[in-house]
């Protein structure tokens, strides 16, 4: 079940689009969120209800987050902090920000994630090295799901 902090976020993101409705269902809830629902006659309020097993559709994930175990001794895994596209360079033809083996210092930009035509710059937060990128670029991402391992200097 996500946290309330999770779900102000959504609400955060679509009041700062364009989106006029969200419907999101995972295993144990469904959130729908619409805009100016009191100017539509079948618009509900924001709401956030269990999902019942015959509403509920599940996709898989294009790339799954890393497990537990799967992240070597000593690397840090830099987790999506929201759903959506995965892009390693600022436009398309660009260089990606980083490769595999690139030096990184707090601030570095890694790589952009787009929710709905709005940018979100992901950066370093530690001096280190880029140990892998499990993502392909224009990749559908999940919310926390690994973007990077990076290997502290």
């Amino acid at each position: 079940m996500p946290s309330y902090e999770e779900i102000a976020e959504i609400v955060r993101v679509i009041d700062a689009s364009a989106c006029e409705e969200l419907i999101l269902e995972t295993a144990d809830l469904r959130l729908v969120v619409r805009r100016h629902a009191a100017a539509r006659a079948e618009s509900l309020p924001v709401s956030a209800i269990p999902a019942t097993p015959a509403t509920v559709a599940v996709a898989p994930a294009a790339a799954p987050a890393a497990a537990p175990g799967a992240i070597p001794a000593g690397a840090v895994a830099v987790h999506s902090p929201m759903v959506g596209t995965f892009y390693r360079a600022p436009a398309p033809g660009d260089p990606p920000f980083v490769e595999v083996g690139s030096r990184v210092v707090p601030g570095d930009k890694l790589c952009i994630l787009e929710v709905m035509k709005l940018f979100t710059t992901i950066s370093a937060e530690i001096v280190g090295r880029v140990l892998a990128i499990p993502l392909a670029d224009g990749a559908p991402v999940q919310y926390g799901q690994t973007l990077f391992l990076i290997e502290p200097a």
